[in-house]
Formats: structure tokens, C-alpha cells, sequence
């Protein structure tokens, strides 16, 4: 309710304009602090906001109930979403033709999607495994206020839509080993680091040009008069299950008469994905040569 209220007007076609500074290095995103700010300002003053401390640290943003997480065990915050969520932000561009870009399949680095992410307490010791939210926003030039910017879709999702596996996704973030000693002189290394892929929920026309919530409960607008439901999206697993995931909008976005919409697996992919790689970056010299 807070992000649909700061990012849009009347409408998700009204998008209010807002300023953020430029990107000072690679790993700097002054668009994750904006949204840090933002909900800091407008959360009620007992949910916390807590920003990831340094760079390529996931999540990038954690919500918590102070007086709800302090001694509370473990094995309750790891599925107490009125206790503490983390939000790992993934900002898109849109493309000349106007389609979301990377559709087909997002970056993700070396930290895969999941409903549970892991955290740390106060120390750094202790793990504390909560439940996981990824905020997949499309961020473009305001046309009508120069050096400022829209959102122009944005969608906030149970990371279960996008991969529920909690042992997959420790394998990847864990320790691993490094190959060392590499190359003439021996002092090369390679660090075997994952660079992952997983869908972009924004890649379904369903979810473009809108703010939604996407939850796995039902009833959400049970508990909020603000929201209404308005669709269902299932995922078929490898194992040939389903699961089933609910959207939400606020009232003032859903037109009289609407009629929730039924999807299955809605998120593209490549029309051909093999287990090679594809060849690096070439530089072409323009000229010709003999063996």
C-alpha cells in the first residue's frame, strides 16, 4: 500500500515523477535507498526498515517488528510474515517497443530466488531464515520533469513464485571452494562463482503496467478493504505439481465490473535454452588474414 501510494497517482497510468541521485560505482543502486526511505517515512513507527549494511549483500531490504522478533524463536520467525519480511529489489528497464527488458529471464547474480531467505542476528553468528519477497520494478525517464523518474509497473512477490526450494538456494549461497594456482606463473584463481536465472514476473502482460501484489494466501482482502483480488496465477513444478499464487491491487485500481484473470505459468521464456553458454564478447579487426 505504501509503494503504490508513493510510485502512482489516481491510476498506475498516472505515475508520480521522483528524483534520486546518480549511481556513484557498479554496486551502488540510490533507487534501493529511495525505497528504503520511503517505507521508512511511511510505515507505522513499530516496523522497522533495515537496509543491507554494504554492497552485493542480499536482501537488499528487511521489515521487522522489533518487539516481535526480540526473543522470539527461530522456528517462528522463519514463517511470521507479521514479524519480520525481507525485500530484495530488482529494477527493470523497458525496451524502445515498449516490452519489459530481459522478459525471458532476469539476472539474479550468484543468489537465487526463494521464499525463505537467510539473515543474520546482531553478531553475525546466528542465521535467522525468514520468509522472502522480491519488489520487481520498471523504472523509466519522467517524460514531463527532466533528471526525474516514473515507475511505470511494479510488482511485489512472494518469492515462492519464483522458487520455493530453501536447500537449492543454500547450496548456492554457502562456501565454496575456489581453484587455485591457475595459469604459467600459478597465481591465477578461479573463483567458480554461479551467475543465475529466473523469470521476470513483469514479463507477463498481466502484471505490466500495474502495481500488484502477488500472495500465497487467498484471503488478503479479507484482512485489508483497500485490496481486492484480482487474478490467480499458477506454477507447474518439475514434478508435475501446481502451485497457486493470488494478485492484489488497491480498490482505486480496479475498474467496475473486473473479472479476475485464471494464468498459467504467464512468465516467458527463451524459445530454445540449451546447457551451453554462450561465447564471450568478440572483437572483430576489420581485416583479412591467410593460414
Amino acid at each position: 500500500m505504501v509503494l503504490r501510494g508513493a510510485f502512482f497517482g489516481p491510476t498506475p497510468a498516472s505515475p508520480l515523477p521522483f528524483s534520486i541521485p546518480p549511481k556513484g560505482n557498479t554496486q551502488d543502486d540510490p533507487f534501493d535507498q529511495h525505497l528504503a526511505g520511503v517505507l521508512s517515512s511511511a510505515l507505522p513507527p513499530s516496523i522497522s526498515v533495515s537496509r543491507a549494511p554494504g554492497p552485493l549483500i542480499s536482501p537488499d531490504i528487511v521489515l521487522y517488528r522489533p518487539s516481535l522478533c526480540n526473543g522470539a524463536s527461530r522456528v517462528t520467525l522463519r514463517t511470521s510474515l507479521q514479524s519480520v519480511a525481507a525485500i530484495e529489489v530488482k529494477k527493470l528497464q523497458r525496451q524502445a517497443n515498449g516490452r519489459i527488458a530481459r522478459a525471458t529471464g532476469l539476472d539474479y547474480n550468484t543468489t537465487p530466488p526463494c521464499g525463505t531467505v537467510r539473515i543474520y542476528e546482531q553478531g553475525g553468528r546466528q542465521e535467522i531464515d525468514v520468509r522472502g519477497f522480491y519488489l520487481f520494478a520498471c523504472q523509466e525517464d519522467a517524460p514531463s520533469s527532466p533528471g526525474s523518474h516514473i515507475l511505470t509497473a511494479l510488482a511485489l512477490c512472494d518469492g515462492n513464485l519464483l522458487n520455493d526450494d530453501f536447500n537449492h538456494y543454500l547450496a548456492i549461497v554457502g562456501l565454496r571452494s575456489k581453484t587455485t594456482g591457475l595459469g604459467t606463473y600459478g597465481d591465477g584463481v578461479n573463483r567458480d562463482r554461479p551467475m543465475l536465472l529466473y523469470a521476470n514476473p513483469l514479463g507477463a502482460a498481466a502484471l505490466d503496467f500495474a502495481a500488484t501484489l502477488v500472495h500465497s494466501r487467498d484471503d488478503l482482502e479479507t484482512q485489508n478493504r483497500q485490496l481486492r483480488h484480482v487474478g490467480v496465477i499458477r506454477r507447474t513444478t518439475v514434478s508435475g505439481g501446481v502451485n497457486e499464487f493470488h494478485c492484489y491491487r488497491t480498490v482505486q485500481d480496479v475498474p467496475s465490473g473486473w473479472q479476475p484473470f485464471r494464468l498459467s505459468d504467464p512468465f516467458p521464456n527463451p524459445s530454445s535454452r540449451t546447457t551451453a553458454t554462450r561465447p564471450r564478447g568478440r572483437f572483430i579487426l576489420p581485416v583479412r588474414t591467410t593460414p
